[in-house]
């Protein structure tokens, strides 16, 4: 039996590494697009699905997907798709609270579970320049909202209500409690 993530998020390696749990990682080929019109939760649990189902694995082992979204006013952000998005996305974000919604997927042979941890994040009122600068660096270009809690938009983050694990990118504790019904034996697998 092995655990393998399905991603290449730099961020989800490093926090599935704090479980203490050994895992390979295959970058799943899956269809990640979404439709504004419907529920953004279920949605992001299915595109979730999509890239556990996407990844060789045989029937003993367990395959862990995530996708992660922001949800502002109903409408989804992805990743930005220039530094003029990334702005955009920000200048909407600036002074509000919206949501952080990761779809979560295990699966180990045919017992699966699909789930969506929705944490709340409240943004202090942004200023031009403060957008400005964050978006030359660059930090906001691969992560989803255009911005990375953990990294350059600390700042920016008056409070959030939830996982903070969860805005990273992979929400550790619903993980832990997924594993525990799904596949028991990973976790205390040497």
């Amino acid at each position: 039996m092995k655990l393998i993530l399905a991603s290449q998020s730099p961020r989800r390696q490093e926090l599935l590494g704090k479980l203490g749990i050994d895992f390979e990682i295959q970058v799943p080929d899956a269809d990640e697009q979404m439709d504004q019109l419907d529920d953004p939760a279920r949605q992001v649990a299915a595109v979730s699905l999509r890239k556990a189902q996407a990844v060789r694995s045989e029937p003993d082992d367990v395959v862990i997907a995530a996708d992660t979204i922001v949800v502002c006013d109903g409408k989804i952000l992805g990743k930005p798709q220039s530094p003029e998005h990334a702005a955009q996305m920000l200048r909407m974000l600036s002074g509000r609270a919206h949501q952080v919604m990761t779809g979560l997927t295990v699966l180990h042979g045919c017992r699966q579970e699909s789930c969506t941890e929705i944490t709340t994040v409240h943004f202090k009122p942004l200023t031009d320049r403060e957008i400005a600068r964050y978006v030359s660096s660059g930090d906001p270009m691969d992560k989803a909202g255009a911005y990375g809690i953990q990294s350059g938009a600390t700042m920016f983050v008056e409070g959030i209500e939830g996982d903070y694990f969860n805005v990273v990118g992979l929400p550790l504790c619903r993980l832990y409690k997924v594993l525990q019904t799904v596949a028991p034996a990973i976790l205390t697998a040497d």
